[in-house]
């Protein structure tokens, strides 16, 4: 499975205000080159945070051809009527088995394509697992800060690229790129391979290698 990470934060390292709400931190060009990335993609990946935050579509445009979403969601909190269970694309969440037995129907039953891996968490390599078998080879991450630092705890992540913003968002509750428990010891700190830089917009797109 290859996986690629891809987010927009402010010089300060803030993926939104500590209410969550959706900020602009990218212009057009930065758009345009998400579009790009989920149209060569097979999947565009979320958490349920950002599924309950935002109620994104994780489309490109207009085309026909969509790639598919997966929504990481332990206890299949996904609303049936959230817009990626709209139709357009095949839409798979990923529950645990902890998951209450009519929150699944419901998904079902709005067209979901319900994964279980995992107990009382999300079993990330699990999951991945299950995704190749339906085709899905390559994926798109698009947060939040507790999903992307799961995939960097199971040592899943290739690639990350980050759009930095010229803003200052702060807030010390402000979601960050890889929130979660955090790494404790410099060991255990993943490293990057620093591969290009790149000005976008009034920004700054770095993109990494993760060995």
């Amino acid at each position: 499975m290859e996986v690629h990470v891809n987010a927009a934060m402010s010089v300060d390292g803030k993926l939104a205000p500590r209410t969550r709400d959706q900020v602009a931190i990218s212009g057009a060009a930065d758009f345009e080159r998400v579009d790009r990335l989920r149209a060569s993609t097979d999947a565009v990946l979320v958490g349920i945070g950002t599924v309950l935050a935002d109620d994104p579509r994780l489309g490109v445009g207009d085309a026909a051809g969509q790639p598919a979403r997966v929504v990481i969601d332990t206890r299949a909190r996904t609303p049936p009527d959230a817009t990626v269970l709209d139709g357009t694309a095949p839409t798979y969440v990923v529950t645990g088995s902890v998951a209450p037995e009519d929150r699944v129907s419901a998904l079902e039953a709005a067209g979901a394509r319900v994964v279980t891996a995992g107990t009382d968490r999300v079993d990330l390599s699990a999951a991945f697992s299950s995704l190749e078998t339906e085709g899905i080879d390559r994926v798109l991450v698009e947060g939040g800060g507790e999903i992307v630092y799961s995939l960097f705890a199971a040592d899943l992540v290739e690639t990350l690229t980050v759009y930095v913003g010229s803003i200052v968002i702060g807030g010390r509750d402000a979601p960050t790129l890889a929130d979660g428990e955090g790494f404790l010891e410099p060991d255990a700190f993943p490293t990057l391979s620093l591969v290009s830089v790149e000005r976008i917009d009034d920004g700054v797109l770095l993109s990494y290698e993760v060995p």
